[in-house]
């Protein structure tokens, strides 16, 4: 018979250790638990109020707020170049083509604005990123993690750095794979960062070739369930640049474990989503998190969260703590 007190027992003797943990972890890198109580001590409730503001008028914008982090994160590291406006001398990463459809740039903003008034100077772009991104997720339902803090922002943003360095939807396991494995990350954080898409939705330009025209002889993709195939189709005709799709079909905003399931159904909007079934690790894992019971998803959401949100940090005397999100000092 389980003895449900130990595990449970256990289980509380790990959530207390996890700080102490990561201190460790991550101390070389300058970051931190609570790097804020010091200079600005109401600084995260401060950001969790607004955020919950936000999307609890909008909820669709809880997805998006996570792909700005997830955008910011892959191109330069997590130092909020993503959120830098072009210039007349200088073509900035929100203009690229694969970030011209982000969105959430006004909450960034807003929560910005709110932190200037109560502690200027103090708060970086790039750790409202990451407070928010996990606040908008917590907000619909999904995982809580410990996002430490302590980033700094950085100066530059190109244009021309964007395609080169994030996962695009046509891309096979082995692309995939190799670009995690450049940002420091696991194949099974490309399968729970995959999970992501359980929520929000996608433009039919985004997969249309697979209905379409796969190999460029006007095929579809045969890995596509058929009768998914004839339901796209519907939605989406040839050419279709603005309808939006639903990336997890009735539970797109809900943050749940179904996209594991419509993986193995076959019935999953990208390529690269369809691509964690070619990797024995990723397939694992989809498998795993697809049964009814036993799902360890949500847990592993959040460390892959913070595997993500170091990559590339700067710290200490690097960057700057940016006045206004969308300009250098």
């Amino acid at each position: 018979m389980v003895n449900t007190k130990l595990i449970v027992s256990a289980l509380s003797l790990h959530l207390m250790l996890v700080p102490f943990v990561l201190d460790l972890v991550y101390a070389d890198q300058g970051l931190t638990l609570g790097f804020y109580k010091p200079s600005c001590p109401s600084a995260e409730d401060i950001v969790k109020a607004k955020t919950k503001s936000y999307i609890s008028r909008v909820p669709s914008l809880a997805p998006s707020l996570l792909r700005l982090h997830f955008h910011d994160c892959f191109v330069r590291g997590c130092e909020g170049s993503v959120l830098l406006n072009s210039t007349s001398k200088n073509t900035a990463e929100k203009s690229a083509g694969p970030n011209l459809s982000l969105r959430g740039f006004q909450v960034i903003d807003g929560v910005k604005t709110a932190l200037e008034k109560q502690c200027p100077g103090v708060v970086s772009c790039a750790d409202i990123l990451a407070l928010v991104a996990r606040d908008a997720v917590v907000e619909i339902g999904g995982p809580s993690w410990p996002v430490l803090t302590g980033r700094r922002d950085g100066r530059v943003s190109l244009a021309t750095e964007v395609l080169n360095n994030l996962p695009a939807p046509f891309f096979n396991i082995t692309q995939l794979s190799t670009l995690f494995a450049s940002k420091g990350l696991t194949v099974k954080d490309l399968a729970v960062l995959s999970g992501a898409h359980t929520i929000g939705v996608s433009h039919c330009a985004s997969f249309s070739p697979r209905l379409y025209n796969f190999t460029g002889k006007g095929d579809t993709d045969p890995s596509l369930d058929p009768n998914y195939v004839a339901k796209l189709k519907e939605a989406c005709k040839p050419k279709d640049a603005t309808t939006l799709v639903e990336m997890d079909p009735g539970s797109f905003r809900t943050f749940d474990t179904h996209f594991y399931t419509l993986v193995g159904k076959r019935r999953v909007l990208f390529n690269s989503d369809s691509a964690l079934l070619a990797d024995h690790t990723a397939s694992a894992y989809v498998r795993a998190q697809a049964l009814p019971e036993g799902s360890t998803f949500f847990n592993d959401f959040g460390e892959s969260m913070m595997n993500m949100g170091r990559i590339g940090v700067l710290t200490g005397s690097s960057g700057e703590i940016r006045k206004h999100c969308a300009f250098v000092n």
